[in-house]
C-alpha cells in the first residue's frame, strides 16, 4: 500500500520552525515617528522565513510573495523584539511561512503582539527550477488551524492572480495616477 501524496516525506512544523529570534531596538532603529522602522522588521521576517523554508525543503528557497503584513502595534526604543516563524502548509513546490513578532518592554513588564505576516516560498533545484517540497504534518491544534487557514489564503492568492491575468488579457488599460 502506498502512502497518500500528502504524507510522503512529510515533516513536522517544529522540525523547521524558528521559535525565537531576538532583536533589541536601539536609537538608530526608529523612523520619523520614533517607532521601529517597519522595513527593518519586514527584512528580518523575510530572512527568518527563508531559513524556515530551506530547513523544511532541504534546498535553496526564494521568496515568491509576501501575502500580508499586519502591523498591529509599534515597537519603541528599548523594546526587545521576539520573532518566530514556521511553515504553515506546503503545496507541490511552494510553501507558506507564517511569522509573528512580539515586542517586550522590560520596564513595563509587558508584551505586545506587533506584527503578523505570511510569505510564500518556492524551493529550487540545482538548475534554479521549482522543485517538490515535503508536505507538512501539523500536530498541535494551533498548527492544524494555521494549516487550514493557509489553504484559504492560497485559494485567495490564486483567484487574485487569475483575475489580474484575465483583466490584463481583456485589453483594458488603466490610467497611471
Amino acid at each position: 500500500m502506498t502512502e497518500a501524496p500528502e504524507t510522503i516525506g512529510a515533516r513536522a512544523v517544529a522540525d523547521s520552525a524558528v521559535a525565537e529570534h531576538l532583536y533589541k531596538v536601539f536609537p538608530n532603529d526608529p523612523n520619523a515617528y520614533n517607532t521601529m522602522f517597519g522595513g527593518a522588521i519586514l527584512a528580518t521576517i523575510d530572512r527568518l522565513a527563508s531559513i524556515v523554508a530551506e530547513r523544511h525543503a532541504g534546498r535553496v528557497c526564494v521568496t515568491a510573495s509576501v501575502d500580508a503584513v499586519h502591523f498591529m502595534a509599534p515597537a519603541r526604543h528599548g523594546d526587545t523584539l521576539m520573532f518566530s516563524a514556521a511553515v504553515n502548509r506546503a503545496w507541490g513546490t511552494s510553501m507558506e511561512i507564517g511569522a509573528r513578532v512580539v515586542a517586550e518592554d522590560i520596564e513595563r513588564q509587558d508584551q505586545r503582539h506587533i506584527v503578523s505576516a505570511y510569505l510564500t516560498f518556492v524551493a529550487l533545484d540545482e538548475n534554479n527550477k521549482p522543485t517538490a517540497v515535503p508536505a507538512v504534518t501539523p500536530k498541535t491544534e494551533a498548527e492544524k488551524q494555521r494549516y487550514e487557514e493557509a489553504d484559504i489564503r492560497r485559494s485567495q492568492r490564486l483567484r487574485h492572480a487569475e483575475a489580474i491575468k484575465n483583466f490584463r488579457e481583456s485589453g483594458v488599460r488603466s490610467v497611471p495616477g
